[in-house]
């Protein structure tokens, strides 16, 4: 099921049956939306691999971490249509019925994210976010060395991981499900649409 209608492209009439029978696309992620992702996902890489060794770094990370989440959550009521979260109560509620309906392959179609991705998107943020704050506060001067802290932070980086893990395989089986690459889609922006004749 698509979740919004695909205006049809204008002179679709006059379209040749070869122009017909080819994969249309829509834009549905904007460039700032894209080049957050993409941030997010190498922050979260070094910031995993730079504790205790390279703390600086890790510290750096940590703090740009705390932008991009700034910005997401920012960009969640400004951005563009798809950018947005006014869909995210609705398809968290239909989450359950549809990784239900994944069992069987029943997929539907959505231009933006399904319900699966939408409960990603807020696991991730959360536990990001948590990962972060916790992160942050563990080297100031009132919070160092408290042991709830730190374990918080630690718990809800590996979180963050297993989390992005499950996602990228989530990608993935979504793609091979509905033959599409939906990697590059969040590269350029763009995903297929279905021709309705």
């Amino acid at each position: 099921m698509i979740d919004e209608a695909v205006p049809e492209t204008r002179g679709a009439s006059d379209r040749t049956p070869a122009d017909r029978t080819a994969p249309r696309t829509v834009a549905v992620w904007d460039l700032p939306l894209r080049l957050w992702h993409w941030a997010l996902a190498a922050s979260i890489l070094a910031a995993w691999f730079t504790p205790t060794i390279y703390d600086r770094a890790h510290r750096i990370v940590g703090y740009t971490v705390l932008g991009l989440l700034a910005f997401r959550l920012i960009w969640g009521f400004y951005g563009s249509r798809y950018s947005r979260f006014r869909m995210v109560g609705v398809r968290l509620r239909a989450a359950p019925g549809y990784l239900w309906n994944l069992r069987r392959g029943i997929t539907g179609r959505y231009i933006g994210l399904n319900p699966a991705g939408t409960l990603m998107l807020v696991a991730l943020l959360l536990a990001t976010a948590v990962s972060a704050i916790t992160g942050a506060l563990s080297v100031t001067v009132t919070f160092f060395g408290i042991w709830w802290i730190e374990d918080t932070h630690a718990y809800a980086s590996d979180a963050v991981m297993v989390l992005a893990v499950l996602h990228v395989l989530g990608v993935v089986l979504m793609g091979l499900l509905q033959r599409e690459n939906l990697i590059r889609a969040m590269f350029t922006g763009r995903k297929r649409i279905r021709h309705h004749g």
